[in-house]
């Protein structure tokens, strides 16, 4: 690897780091202005609707400049959004505003790959990519709660309110956002310097009734495509089935291990040090043109969470959630890898992982609400982790089973 993707994977992880930090300091900046708490759920709405309601239109932009542009571009669509909630914006829709900056940041992240690296180095390139974006979710988080921690922000505002300056920033939240604002300007200041690759599959045009008409175009075509349709599938279940996850941590943690909020968050972290790990064995084992074999890892992550039941013991339930996170980081990559170029082939790449994208958050709705039913049925929540786990490894069994020797079978 060269010099260029380094410079990459510093913008992604500045820009990754500082969109994790920043939904704590959104959070706090809420609870300053005393809104309802059903506010904070639907802050994370926000930020989400933007990679549902933008699908059709990111690719396109994503494939129509240099990728480190778009990047650029982007991040500084997220720093907008926090200087409007500095400037007082309601904090929904300026969290919102980031969320169409990460939207639009996501095809160039991934895409830029497929373009600057040969097919043979994918697997490799994306097992650091997701790792590094899973150290960037944990610091995120630890920088985040520092940020707004009494014992850490009031030193820090007596430091910043400079005699006869009025900086307006008065309160620990809208510190923390002033502070990511610099991340975010780093994040960006990288983009510059990513090497420029040729523009392949060029957008057609930029008519949003053309563009709505060559995402379904693009949506259908990667779905009819068999390693597309797989790699597609797994991947949309994976991070469907991640967000569902981190609830269902919370509350296990409560009724299993006796955790209060604080701790049970914590516990959340080993899922994604478990994801790196698997990311990192991903890069070492498995090759693109194996990279269907890996479903098997996907059925034992379901039988794996249904082990969550009889753990009542906080050592063996660490062990267990690295386990978990190990198993999704070792099957996702290379479907990663493999959507990523199979959507190359056939699309561009900003197009497919907008695609991507859109199934993706799709999913995390569907689940969710799936979660949040069976909550409102008051079910226990062993209950609702048999049937999440009985979900995951029965739809993961039908893809091997359907999917399981395509790549035998054809061409990658």
């Amino acid at each position: 690897m060269n010099l260029g993707f380094y410079i990459i994977l510093a913008a992604q992880f500045l820009s990754a780091l500082a969109d994790n930090a920043l939904l704590f300091a959104a959070i706090a900046l809420l609870r300053d202005l005393h809104a309802p708490v059903w506010h904070t759920p639907i802050l994370q709405e926000a930020f989400i609707f933007s990679y549902i309601v933008l699908a059709p239109f990111v690719g396109a932009f994503a494939d129509s400049l240099p990728k480190g542009r778009v990047m650029f571009v982007s991040n500084n669509i997220k720093i907008a959004g926090c200087i409007a909630m500095l400037a007082g914006i309601n904090p929904l829709l300026a969290y919102g505003l980031v969320g169409l900056g990460a939207a639009a940041y996501s095809p160039a992240k991934y895409g830029i790959l497929t373009e600057y690296l040969p097919p043979d180095k994918l697997v490799l390139a994306n097992s650091w990519m997701e790792g590094l974006t899973v150290a960037a979710i944990v610091l995120g988080a630890l920088v985040g709660g520092i940020l707004i921690s009494p014992s850490i922000a009031d030193p820090l505002l007596q430091l910043w309110n400079v005699p006869l300056i009025n900086t307006g920033i008065d309160t620990a939240a809208e510190l923390a956002i002033a502070i990511i604002v610099v991340i975010y300007l780093a994040a960006a200041i990288f983009n510059l310097y990513i090497p420029r690759v040729a523009i392949d599959h060029r957008p057609l045009g930029r008519n949003p009734a053309f563009l709505l008409s060559e995402f379904w175009h693009c949506f259908k075509l990667l779905w009819k495509d068999p390693l597309g349709q797989v790699s597609l599938a797994v991947t949309t279940l994976f991070w469907g089935a991640g967000a569902t996850l981190r609830l269902l941590v919370l509350g296990w943690a409560a009724v299993a291990l006796h955790y209060d909020m604080s701790a049970a968050a914590k516990l959340t972290a080993w899922v994604a040090i478990g994801i790196a790990i698997g990311a990192v064995l991903a890069a070492k084992f498995v090759k693109l043109e194996h990279s269907v074999k890996v479903l098997p890892v996907g059925i034992a992550m379901g039988i794996a969470v249904l082990l969550m039941i009889p753990v009542t013991n906080s050592t063996l339930a660490i062990l267990l959630l690295i386990a978990i996170g190990a198993m999704g980081g070792y099957f996702v990559v290379p479907m990663n890898a493999l959507l990523q170029h199979r959507g190359h082939l056939l699309m561009g790449a900003g197009s497919s992982i907008a695609v991507q994208n859109f199934n993706e958050n799709l999913s995390i709705f569907a689940m969710l609400g799936l979660y949040a039913m069976m909550q409102r049925l008051e079910l226990s929540i062993y209950l609702i982790i048999l049937v999440f786990g009985l979900l995951l490894s029965g739809i993961m069994t039908a893809l091997y089973k359907r999917h399981g020797h395509d790549q035998d079978n054809g061409k990658i």
